[in-house]
């Protein structure tokens, strides 16, 4: 049963999630500065981010036992100190190797973080709280790149992408910390309780046993590889079939960002009105239909108002998946929040690559299509595979 939390444990929650998103910007919009640095290639300094990814999905696989193991504040204060220690290695790094190295505590956060958050607000919060509390985290991502990616292009004229770092990045990931050692409860949680005379091998068998976990699960895979139509390609798109500049195309996609963000804070009164998983349902299929569609929009307005509706129905179906997915097995709620995080990388490295793969050979009409279509494949696993136990007891309440 959720504890009462403090006031500032959400504030807490959100900031945390909106400073670890903030290092992956400072290297997507500074690749060239930062690959001028260190005397590399463009391809090679992109490699930080391919590291990174790569330790954050081993990790979030190892975050299974440590959930178990360890408080849930222990560990997202860890991962906290982790993403300080990353940016301020990044900025005091001499080569590329240095930067490498750093960047990838990055991800070693981020397989922390992220999980924990989702975690902590399933053991302190009170079931009718926790969809809203789960969409001002999402949406606290989409926030560092509205808000930080122009922040970051005015503060680099004073020192570039490093004095990002220092004026910027580390004080907000210190501040993180401190909120997180501050508000988040030191008590034990009941889940970790529960859990703790268990294995990791015997939770796993648990989740995998478990038909409506695994459908959340894999339905998290197709739901994120609809995302990733517009997060890896959408910028290109409207370079490429309107002729727009980078300036005019970062609007867009700072739109884009915007409406996400919308979505995701939607996510409280969607569920209160429909549930977790209807939510969940509408929210994939809607933003599978719209991907599709703004490929095929004759004017750049028309499909920079599709765009953008695709990216509001992407930060709902972030937020109400995850809510479905935090009530799917309390007592190992570390674990599964874990493995859905790796999920989640699964299913942006399927998108991503399925996308590349059909622009070698089509268009960005047949890149909507493939990668548009599998919110329908998710809707059917969320459809068909899932339980909204909170809906489940109502009915049995009423029977």
């Amino acid at each position: 049963m959720a504890t009462s939390p403090g006031r500032l444990l959400l504030p807490s929650l959100v900031i945390s999630n909106f400073a670890i998103s903030t290092l992956g910007i400072v290297t997507a919009l500074f690749l060239l500065d930062m690959s001028q640095t260190f005397g590399v290639s463009r391809g090679v300094m992109g490699q930080t981010n391919t590291v990174s990814s790569i330790v954050s999905m081993v990790f979030s696989l190892a975050m299974g036992i440590l959930s178990i193991r360890f408080k849930h504040r222990f560990l997202i204060l860890a991962g906290m100190i982790f993403y300080s220690l990353s940016a301020i290695g990044c900025y005091f790094a001499w080569d590329i190797s240095s930067m490498l190295l750093f960047y990838s505590l990055n991800g070693l956060a981020l397989a922390i973080v992220i999980p924990m958050t989702n975690t902590l607000i399933g053991d302190h919060m009170r079931l009718e709280k926790r969809s809203s509390a789960v969409g001002w985290t999402v949406a606290a991502g989409s926030l560092a790149y509205f808000i930080g990616a122009p922040l970051m292009g005015v503060l680099s004229g004073f020192g570039g992408w490093r004095f990002v770092l220092l004026s910027f990045i580390t004080p907000l990931s210190i501040l993180g910390v401190l909120m997180i050692g501050v508000s988040v409860p030191s008590a034990k949680q009941s889940s970790t309780a529960v859990a703790a005379d268990e294995t990791y091998v015997k939770s796993f068998r648990n989740i995998i046993s478990n038909r409506s976990a695994v459908g959340c699960l894999v339905g998290t895979v197709f739901r994120y590889a609809v995302f990733a139509a517009l997060l890896f390609y959408g910028t290109a798109f409207t370079i490429e079939r309107f002729d727009l500049s980078i300036d005019f195309a970062s609007i867009v996609i700072l739109l884009a960002a915007l409406f996400y963000t919308l979505g995701s804070l939607a996510c409280g009164p969607f569920v209160r009105k429909l549930g977790r998983k209807s939510s969940t349902v509408m929210a994939v299929l809607l933003a599978g239909f719209f991907t599709i569609s703004y490929a095929y929009a004759s004017s750049i307005w028309l499909s920079v108002a599709l765009m953008s509706i695709a990216g509001w129905f992407d930060g709902l179906a972030a937020s109400a998946s995850t809510s479905l997915i935090l009530e799917q097995m309390p007592e190992l709620r570390g674990t599964m929040m874990s493995l859905s995080y790796a999920f989640v990388g699964m299913g942006s490295t399927i998108g991503a690559a399925i996308g590349g793969f059909m622009l070698i050979f089509y268009d960005y009409e047949e890149l909507g299509i493939v990668l548009g279509s599998m919110g329908i494949i998710a809707a059917i696993i969320f459809q068909f595979l899932t339980v909204d136990q909170e809906e489940t007891q109502k009915r049995l309440q009423q029977h």
